[in-house]
């Protein structure tokens, strides 16, 4: 669903009132954080969709790294998974689903967590994703509301894989950029949040399908502060432009401009870059708020991340865009 729709269905239910909930859905973190005692939380989270890739295996992997990612983005280590499937029986052979539990076995393996079962469900359209379950330090984590003025964004992935994903789903995607496409969604993010807890960052979120503007939506308003975006410094992924210019488009990405319009000054921003910045992701990097000092050591410990902007006091808009 649209971030839109989503915060329309949200609005009429109730607060959480437990205090051993301290993150819950009211910041749009990635997961929820439940308290069970001073040294330790769980980190909880749940996510799956439809193929975005034509190999059942490799399909089982993204999904897999993509479900992980909200617990790295949190700053916590998964710990058990389970498995949510739905499956056209009858329609594409089992041999096809054992494929894309596999994958996703593998992936969660190389997380260092393992799967506990799961749920099975016989659908018209074919999805799989997890819930999984991580462990935090209830003082150490990675939130939406903990940016701070003078901060450097970081982004530790290119974007663009919405729109890859839907060329590829119409023949158009070359070898090697189908390649590059699935090495990042298939990338954990592990290293970039062992990273920004190590050297005292407070203030992550991993990139999927509200688009880098959308997530970083999320962080301006619940840190209470605006982002400035460098919109040149961002990194894209190989062929993205170029499928958008053949005419790729992505439904996801028309709700995220919906939402974000009042929100970013757009500036003189192309609409190529409006399209590549608010384009869902899946598995995408994270996103990180770093203290200046500490900027230049995380981006040498995480491979591809970027410096792309920087968090100022709140102003008139929640994001600009330079």
């Amino acid at each position: 669903m649209g971030p839109g729709d989503l915060s329309s269905a949200l609005a009429g239910l109730p607060q959480h009132s437990d205090p051993r909930l301290i993150v819950g859905r009211e910041t749009y973190d990635d997961a929820g954080i439940f308290v069970l005692s001073d040294d330790l939380a769980l980190v909880q989270t749940v996510d799956f969709f439809a193929p975005i890739v034509d190999d059942p295996y490799t399909f089982g992997r993204i999904a897999a790294a993509n479900a992980l990612s909200d617990v790295f983005a949190m700053g916590g280590e998964p710990l058990t998974a389970l498995n949510i499937v739905g499956f056209p029986v009858g329609k594409l052979p089992l041999t096809v689903l054992t494929d894309i539990l596999r994958g996703g076995h593998d992936t969660v393996h190389a997380a260092g967590a393992v799967i506990a079962g799961g749920h099975t469900i016989i659908d018209e359209e074919l999805k799989y994703g997890l819930s999984v379950t991580g462990r935090a330090h209830p003082k150490r984590l990675l939130t939406n509301a903990a940016a701070q003025p003078g901060d450097v964004l970081i982004l530790t992935k290119a974007i663009g894989t919405g729109l890859l994903a839907t060329a590829g789903k119409h023949g158009e995607l070359g070898a090697a950029d189908y390649e590059t496409m699935v090495a990042s969604m298939t990338t954990l993010n592990a290293e970039a949040s062992r990273a920004a807890l190590a050297l005292g960052v407070r203030c992550a979120t991993d990139v999927t399908g509200f688009g880098l503007l959308g997530h970083a939506l999320h962080i301006a308003r619940a840190s209470d502060v605006t982002l400035i975006i460098h919109v040149t410094a961002v990194p894209i992924l190989p062929g993205a432009r170029a499928a958008w210019k053949r005419g790729a488009r992505t439904g996801g990405a028309e709700r995220n401009v919906d939402w974000l319009e009042t929100e970013v000054a757009w500036g003189m921003t192309p609409d190529a870059e409006r399209a590549l910045l608010t384009d869902p992701q899946t598995s995408g990097g994270l996103l990180a708020a770093v203290p200046l000092a500490a900027a230049p050591e995380y981006l040498s410990r995480v491979n591809g991340a970027v410096a792309i902007g920087t968090v100022v006091p709140r102003g008139s808009a929640a994001i600009t865009l330079t």
